[in-house]
């Protein structure tokens, strides 16, 4: 490569304009975009979706579909417009100038191939002999820092974790030499411990290899974390640029500004504190736009935001903003409307919504039985939330299907509603208690049926819990409806014609909709975009102030748990390793898994990835051989020693109810200052 090519931008994208043909129309989605990527350089693009963020990733490396038109401008990659080059000479551009890391690593993986075939074909491809191709292999899964490369290797990617997987798709870009990787969403749905370790993994490489990194993504902490530069996209138009410090901590668009709004804000009170939604939603491709393309959702518009696009306003150095009201943008960027907290009212005491006691699950029998819960004790009181974290694998999603009934748990669990036993099965419990416990799933089409109209759905739930007449059912309908703040109009449609905010929405009303006492929230705002996870937050809380409802919320999102829970629970291979009020978990002391994960969790005021968080040792046990003593001296950066590997550790109660399970005295645990 000569000094000019290196001169050259890795990425150049100029005044692109991109449609796709739909019914013989054409329905614009990227609208004169223009930005580029410098070599070595970490550029973010943000915004919702539906804005045109994949389309421009595909874009780049030209795997868009058939029905799309080119209407104008240029992708320049490695100084090369990418579309007037052969099909040969853009395949040469892929095996040696770009790389991409998708947001599924499991359906980017081949389950039908080992590891080291996968990874060793990309160097087949560019030319490598089978044993270099072997050797290469085993060279990109260190430089991943994988520690037991000879197992990963023969292993099929279904047997490896979430972030093992994440980690070998980035061998596999990485094994290309390229300049540029584009990463679309590749933390989403990642613990934070492993999302930490690939931000990571990520900076490293890019400063090793000298890589750029075109880092496509909702998440604002983690982009704050790793990208020196950010680009907010609405609509396939550009409307601010700038340095992350800059861009992220002085918006001067209102769109960027109401995104970070959107996040709660680290020990924020969910009484008095309502978190910032943005109204309505981003344009359908296609629509004509005349004027500004966020003056149908933006606070500040004018009838001058109407006429047409604004130009570029320089609003600090490097940062450029396309508002023509920039200069009032930071005023308004951190505000949050408040509302009086809920009056305190002196009821009888009554018993837990939930009580379980000394509850386990366990799957297969004698030589092949794998514990996945062991004696798991807690309570949920009226117009509570109990927040549980925890790695995958560490029985979240278990405990919450247990509860429910769709999972039986083993001999000798005691699960108790408002003071009453329950049958360890759905099947088996009455309709009353059946009844009073919902689930709401992270993908709502796992719980609506797809040929069924919005007001069917909610209807037919209110009409089977509380046996109503079919036009008290139509009441309940709409009821229900308003107070998840679904317009009138949606119950007529089916839920594949809904956006993902809105099925969940729906979801959230079918499990609300026979007036139930306890509703388990299983990851039920991981995928959505920050504007739709305010939203169903909002929801929730205002379901909890008004309709009196108790929760349990299951997340990896440290930020949002603290938000919404009153109390939290760190499960760990199926252990309570610590339980109490949100505040005391998240200021301390911590049991030292707990601080593991505050300190490797993303979030906007650390504004690089961390050098000084807490890590973990190796991988998590298998369930099929457990550790002896404390489950967690495995991997526990501050083990005592032989009473850990043979004693399981105490329960220590500290005030307000905060039980931490650890050898260590309390008083010699722990605290992270980041989580305060």
């Amino acid at each position: 490569m000569n000094d000019e090519a290196r001169r050259e931008p890795v990425l150049r994208v100029a005044d692109l304009r991109l449609a796709y043909r739909v019914d013989g129309e054409l329905r614009e989605t990227i609208r004169g975009l223009s930005f580029q990527v410098e070599r070595g350089e970490a550029y973010a693009l943000v915004g919702e979706s539906g804005c045109g963020k994949s389309t421009v990733a595909f874009a780049a490396v030209h795997y868009l579909p058939d029905n799309t038109v080119h209407l104008g401008g240029q992708i320049l990659l490695a100084g090369q417009d990418i579309r007037a080059l052969s099909w040969q000479q853009r395949r040469l551009l892929r095996k040696s100038v770009v790389s991409m890391v998708y947001q599924n690593a499991a359906t980017a993986l081949n389950p039908t191939m080992r590891i080291g075939d996968q990874i060793a074909e990309v160097f087949l491809i560019r030319g490598f002999s089978r044993a270099e191709a072997c050797l290469g292999a085993e060279d990109a899964l260190r430089k991943v820092r994988i520690s037991d490369v000879g197992k990963v290797l023969q292993s099929y990617p279904q047997q490896l974790s979430g972030g093992m997987q994440q980690r070998v798709v980035i061998a596999m870009a990485i094994s290309a030499s390229p300049e540029l990787i584009i990463l679309d969403e590749p933390t989403t749905g990642l613990d934070a411990t492993v999302e930490a370790e690939i931000l990571e993994l990520l900076e490293n490489l890019r400063q090793e290899l000298k890589v750029a990194l075109l880092f496509i993504s909702h998440n604002l902490a983690v982009v704050a974390q790793l990208c020196d530069r950010v680009g907010t996209l609405y609509a396939g138009r550009m409307v601010e640029e700038g340095s992350t410090s800059s861009l992220l901590f002085n918006p001067h668009h209102p769109y960027t500004a109401s995104l970070l709004r959107c996040l709660p804000k680290r020990g924020a009170d969910k009484w008095t504190e309502v978190l910032t939604t943005i109204e309505g939603l981003p344009p359908k491709p296609g629509s004509i736009l005349t004027g500004c393309v966020f003056a149908g959702r933006c606070t500040l518009v004018k009838p001058e935001c109407r006429k047409g696009h604004p130009e570029a306003i320089v609003v600090g150095q490097g940062q450029k903003s396309w508002c023509i009201r920039a200069a009032e943008v930071p005023a308004m960027a951190f505000e949050r409307p408040k509302q009086a907290p809920p009056a305190d009212q002196k009821a009888p005491p009554l018993p837990p919504v939930i009580e379980v006691r000394n509850l386990s699950k366990s799957y297969g029998h004698g030589p092949n039985k794998v514990q996945i819960l062991s004696d798991v004790s807690f309570a949920i009181r009226h117009q509570e939330v109990l927040g549980i974290v925890g790695e995958s694998g560490s029985g979240k999603s278990t405990l919450a299907k247990v509860i429910v009934g769709l999972e039986p748990a083993d001999p000798g669990s005691a699960l108790m509603l408002m003071g009453r036993p329950m049958a360890r099965l759905l099947e088996q419990r009455d309709p009353a208690q059946a009844g009073a416990i919902q689930m709401v799933f992270q993908d709502p089409s796992d719980s609506l049926n797809p040929k069924h109209k919005v007001k069917t759905i909610l209807s037919r739930t209110a009409t089977k819990a509380l046996r109503l007449t079919a036009s008290d059912a139509k009441q309940r309908t709409f009821e229900v409806a308003k107070s998840v703040k679904l317009d009138p109009s949606h119950v007529e449609y089916y839920p594949g014609a809904l956006s993902g905010g809105l099925r969940q929405r729906v979801a959230i009303g079918r499990a609300i909709a026979g007036k139930p006492q306890f509703v388990v929230c299983d990851e039920p705002t991981s995928a959505l975009d920050v504007s739709v996870q305010a939203a169903i937050l909002n929801l929730l809380v205002d379901l909890q102030r008004h309709e009196g409802l108790s929760f349990i919320f299951v997340s990896h999102d440290l930020d949002v748990v603290r938000y919404i829970s009153d109390r939290i629970m760190v499960l760990y291979f199926g252990r309570v390793m610590e339980i109490g009020p949100a505040e005391a978990v998240f200021s301390g002391p911590h049991h030292p898994y707990t601080e593991a994960l505050l300190s490797a969790a993303a979030h906007l005021e650390r504004k690089e990835v961390s050098k000084n968080r807490v890590r973990l040792r190796g991988e998590p046990p298998t369930h099929r051989f457990p550790p002896g003593g404390c489950v967690f001296h495995t991997r526990c950066p501050r083990k005592l020693g032989n009473i850990c590997e043979e004693k399981a550790p105490p329960r220590q109660i500290g005030g307000n109810g905060h039980e931490i399970a650890c050898h260590i005295p309390v008083n010699q645990l722990g605290r992270t200052a980041d989580a305060r």
